[in-house]
C-alpha cells in the first residue's frame, strides 16, 4: 500500500526572501508602535499643561517648560513682517498659515504668532488677502509651541522675508534673518481678534490609531510571509 506524507523541503531562496519581509514588516511596525506610543504621551502632556493657569508672558517665566502651556500676552504686531506658510490645509481645502511677530508691551522681546489659516486662491496661488492687523496693543491668548509644524519640502526653500511664501519656518532661522530678540516658541493664537482667520488649529496628538493601524499592517505582513514560506515548502511524498 502507497502511503503518502507531506515533507517540508527547506529552500535558500525562499527563505532569504520570507526572512526579509519579516524583518522589514517587524521593523515597520515597531517604529509605528512607538509613533503611536508618542503621541499618547503627547496627549497626556497636553491635558495636564492645558489644565494649568495660563502663563503672562509679559510677566518673567521660564521658556524651558512653556510647551503645551496656555499663554497670554499684550503687545503690538509688527505688520511689516508677515510670512506665510504653505501646504496647510484644513478640511480639505488648500491654504495658509499666518505667521507675524509681536513685540511685547513694555519690553524689547518678540515672539512670533501663528494668527490663523486663510483658504488659497484658486485661480492665483500666491495673490494673498489683505489680513487686518490690530492696531496699537492688543492682548491675545493661545497655546506655545517650539514648531509651527513640519511638512515635505517642496522644491527648493524659499528665503525667508517679509512677505515670503515659506513651507516651513523656525523661531531660531527667523530670528536669524528679521535680527528680532525672538523668543524660542511659537503661539498658536486662539483668541478672535476681528480678522476673519480660521483659529481651528490640529492637535498634536491626532492620528494615534492610523498608527495603529498601519502598524497591524506591518505585522500581518511580516506573519503572512512567514506562514506563505512553511506552507509552500510542504510537498507530498511517498
Amino acid at each position: 500500500m502507497r502511503v503518502k506524507q507531506l515533507t517540508f523541503q527547506f529552500r535558500w531562496i525562499p527563505f532569504a526572501a520570507a526572512m526579509f519581509v519579516m524583518v522589514v514588516g517587524i521593523i515597520l511596525g515597531n517604529w509605528q508602535t512607538r509613533r503611536a506610543a508618542e503621541k499618547i504621551a503627547i496627549e497626556h502632556s497636553v491635558a495636564e499643561r492645558g489644565a494649568q493657569p495660563a502663563v503672562d508672558l509679559n510677566k518673567p517665566f521660564s521658556s524651558a517648560d512653556i510647551e503645551y502651556r496656555r499663554v497670554s500676552v499684550e503687545g503690538v504686531f509688527m505688520a511689516d513682517w508677515p510670512v506665510y506658510l504653505d501646504n496647510r490645509p484644513y478640511q480639505g481645502k488648500a491654504g495658509f498659515t499666518l505667521m507675524m511677530p509681536l513685540r511685547l508691551t513694555k519690553s524689547d522681546d518678540v515672539v512670533l504668532v501663528a494668527r490663523g489659516w486663510f483658504p488659497r486662491n484658486a485661480v492665483e496661488r500666491t495673490r494673498l488677502p489683505a489680513v487686518p492687523v490690530p492696531s496699537g496693543p492688543v492682548r491675545i491668548e493661545g497655546v506655545a509651541h517650539h514648531s509651527a509644524g513640519h511638512v515635505l519640502q517642496l522644491g527648493q526653500a524659499a528665503a525667508i522675508e517679509p512677505g515670503a511664501i515659506v513651507q516651513n519656518l523656525e523661531p531660531a532661522e527667523f530670528a536669524r534673518v528679521s535680527k528680532l530678540p525672538l523668543q524660542n516658541f511659537i503661539i498658536e493664537q486662539t483668541s478672535d481678534t476681528s480678522d476673519t482667520l480660521v483659529r481651528d488649529w490640529p492637535q498634536a496628538s491626532a492620528g494615534v490609531d492610523k498608527h495603529r493601524g498601519y502598524a497591524f499592517q506591518w505585522y500581518a505582513l511580516a506573519a503572512t510571509a512567514l506562514v506563505f514560506f512553511l506552507v509552500t515548502g510542504f510537498r507530498r511524498a511517498r
